[in-house]
């Protein structure tokens, strides 16, 4: 089967992962965010490119933040959006995933955003829609279990390149618990794709899952090492919901070795940016002296994450 995500055209039609996108569709996203940027201020509300169409928040795992981002960029395209709480209702009651897709496609849904906690459920989603005959409906995934956050990697890249103008002299560190992140994995696949030289991670051994190395990426274990000269930093929440069993001995130790203190930044080259994909836990993975400094740009990621997750929904409304 050729890749799901895009048509016969080339086109993307629905995102599911990063990976195994060609870096013109990839660049193609990012070029078509700029053009958003600036909708939502007072002078531009909205534009009615998806003025019609309905977009289905499915939320089968919390996350106001993601969530949020999506309605507002849903609305600023003038969608209709129906967010729906999936583990309160159907899930509860035994109905089947593709169940539960087939029931809300025949309500005349144009796309749907899913976050799940297991890896895999928004490709069965795409791949039963297009088997079913109903690939006039759009998947994004919202983020899928450990496996991928397609528009959090994405608005990490746009980020970097409003920063940064330009991937291939680059060298980016991703810090943190890469075991457990799926922001980690679409990190490094955008970074790869994008033609960035040098991909670090970094961690304690029990916190690097095996095969980055493979993914062309360096890994380090002692964080000052690991940041000596990087123009780029993206540090991870340490995902504390996903841990099992004892890979810390402490948030206090894990600050200790692997927190960005303003010491450590210095490593770092001195024009390095700061990236988070928030929420942030301050005094475990960041220092609020660099949350808060002049090198952090958590918030304009945030701001541009909308503008990112507009430039998909315009594209996959378009196909």
């Amino acid at each position: 089967m050729h890749n799901p995500q895009l048509n016969k055209n080339g086109e993307l039609q629905h995102l599911i992962t990063i990976e195994g996108l060609p870096r013109a569709v990839v660049t193609r996203i990012l070029d078509t965010a700029s053009s958003f940027v600036g909708v939502g201020d007072r002078d531009v509300k909205k534009v009615p490119l998806m003025r019609g169409k309905s977009v289905f928040n499915l939320f089968f795992e919390n996350s106001t933040r993601t969530r949020t981002t999506f309605e507002i960029a849903a609305k600023r395209l003038s969608a209709d959006v129906i967010n729906l709480n999936i583990s309160a209702s159907s899930a509860s009651k035994g109905e089947s995933l593709l169940d539960t897709i087939d029931n809300l496609a025949a309500m005349h849904a144009d796309m749907f955003v899913v976050r799940h906690a297991q890896s895999g459920a928004p490709y069965l989603i795409a791949k039963h829609l297009i088997e079913t005959g109903q690939s006039h409906v759009h998947v994004v995934n919202a983020g899928d279990g450990r496996h991928a956050h397609p528009t959090q990697g994405l608005l990490d890249m746009y980020t970097i390149r409003h920063y940064k103008k330009d991937f291939t002299n680059l060298t980016v560190a991703v810090v943190g618990d890469i075991l457990h992140s799926r922001v980690a994995r679409s990190d490094i696949h955008g970074l790869t794709t994008l033609g960035v030289p040098e991909v670090r991670a970094i961690g304690p051994r029990t916190l690097l899952p095996s095969g980055l190395e493979q993914m062309g990426v360096r890994v380090f274990t002692d964080m000052n090492e690991g940041l000596k000269g990087v123009d780029v930093i993206i540090m991870l929440r340490l995902q504390n919901e996903r841990m099992t069993g004892a890979l810390l001995p402490s948030a206090q130790e894990y600050f200790k070795s692997y927190g960005l203190t303003p010491e450590r930044l210095s490593l770092a080259k001195p024009d390095a940016i700061v990236m988070h994909p928030g929420p942030m836990n301050r005094g475990v993975e960041i220092d609020s002296a660099v949350a808060d400094g002049s090198q952090a740009v958590i918030l304009p990621q945030v701001t541009f994450g909308i503008a990112v997750r507009m430039a998909v929904m315009s594209m996959l409304a378009g196909t």
